[in-house]
């Protein structure tokens, strides 16, 4: 397919004057062929306090620039590619992604939960197969972590370099960036928006990853805010689920453990709304019981669930066992309670003999003794595999959010 660097048509539009965006707008573009498509690579420059990057796919050279509003409160400057018949579906190449940040489970809709797996197995072949890509050149992804994390923030930070992109980070956020000294959150998201393309924070509060997003003006992903959600967890666990059991509608799924603090399960019960036929068992100590909340919302939604203290007989009906840690750091003073609910539910081998051949065991990790190491090497143990697809989903986003469809 030949390129070509002309436009046949574009618009530029919002509170800058002509003279303004012709002073700041200057173009750089990339252009590379394949198969099915060009791809322009177009680098923004604005006359306001911060740089956006942004990328385009080209359909027939019919191109469209616009610079317009994420939200009410936030301006942003991006690229779409539009067809002159605008005919094309939702998740079709080119087009923008729905979201514009990434904060919670409930923003995801079933198909487009489908939509952002099918990226993720592309994502796989790449990082499988092209080690080089450069999808992401010239993005650069900031990651503030206020908590301590080791998948979510080197998973986030593999996709990007996977994908040609670069990464701005601070290590613990919390006593290593400027909120010891007391700067407010606010104030340490407009500075890091100045000097990247995408922030993943995780953070200590509930809610903070809504803060952060009201305050940006490039997306956010919430990669887990305090016993919160963690929304990207939740959809590895989802696709997860549909690689090792190979449904998402009419499972039976096990959460067990620290659930009233568990940002991970709360997140996954959201996702799992989505589909049908699902049956939930929460397994817990009576101090870290899943919260009304969420009962309420499963309920609302027609998820029937159902609270047990018999991990073995569950165990035995369920096609996923997802285990979780009882996370000491949530319990503040009170120790007491700590030991009262550590170690009272522990996937072992007797637990594994229960489950049924075609059964999984998942966990968030880290783990400490809530799954002993004896399970490691059954086959139906995909907490590392559960791991690695993280990667593979956290490509998607990445570049989902960056260039779109």
């Amino acid at each position: 397919m030949a390129t070509s660097s002309s436009f046949s048509a574009y618009t530029v539009q919002g509170q800058m004057s002509s003279a303004e965006a012709r002073k700041s707008l200057h173009y750089l573009f990339n252009i590379s062929t394949s198969s099915c498509k060009q791809s322009i690579q177009c680098n923004a420059f604005s006359s306001h306090a911060y740089m956006k990057k942004m990328r385009l796919s080209s359909f027939g050279n019919q191109l469209k620039l616009g610079i317009a509003e994420r939200s009410s409160q936030r301006k942003g400057v991006y690229c779409s590619a539009m067809d002159v018949d605008n005919s094309r579906a939702s998740f079709s190449p080119g087009k923008k992604f729905q979201l514009d940040d990434v904060i919670e489970a409930q923003q995801f809709d079933r198909d487009t939960l489908s939509a952002i797996f099918e990226v993720a197995r592309d994502m796989e072949k790449v990082e499988k197969n092209s080690p080089g890509s450069q999808i992401l050149k010239g993005f650069l992804m900031a990651t503030l972590f206020y908590e301590p994390s080791t998948r979510t923030r080197l998973s986030f930070e593999s996709a990007m370099k996977r994908l040609g992109g670069e990464v701005l980070t601070t290590e613990n956020a919390r006593e290593f960036s400027s909120a010891a000294k007391g700067e407010t959150l606010e104030d340490t998201i407009r500075t890091v928006e100045g000097y990247s393309d995408i922030i993943v924070m995780r953070h200590f509060e509930s809610g903070a990853a809504r803060r952060a997003a009201a305050t940006a003006g490039i997306p956010v992903i919430n990669a887990g805010d305090g016993p919160g959600q963690h929304p990207t967890q939740a959809l590895l666990d989802v696709y997860t689920i549909e690689r090792e059991v190979g449904k998402l509608d009419g499972i039976k799924l096990a959460l067990v453990g620290d659930l009233a603090n568990g940002r991970t399960v709360r997140s996954l019960a959201y996702l799992l709304s989505k589909y049908q036929g699902v049956k939930i068992y929460f397994v817990s100590p009576d101090v870290v019981k899943m919260k009304d909340d969420i009962k309420g919302y499963l309920t609302s939604k027609g998820v029937e669930w159902e609270e047990s203290a018999d991990l073995m007989e569950v165990a035995s009906k369920c096609d996923v066992v997802y285990q979780t840690r009882i996370q000491r750091e949530r319990f503040g003073e009170r120790v007491d309670l700590y030991e009262e609910a550590r170690g009272k539910y522990i996937v072992d081998k007797d637990v594994m003999n229960a489950m049924q051949k075609h059964a999984v065991v998942m966990h968030p990790l880290p783990r400490l003794d809530e799954i002993t190491v004896g399970v490691d090497d059954d086959p139906r143990a995909a907490y590392f595999r559960q791991a690695k697809n993280g990667l593979y989903i956290r490509m998607a986003l990445l570049k989902l959010l960056l260039v779109g469809w």
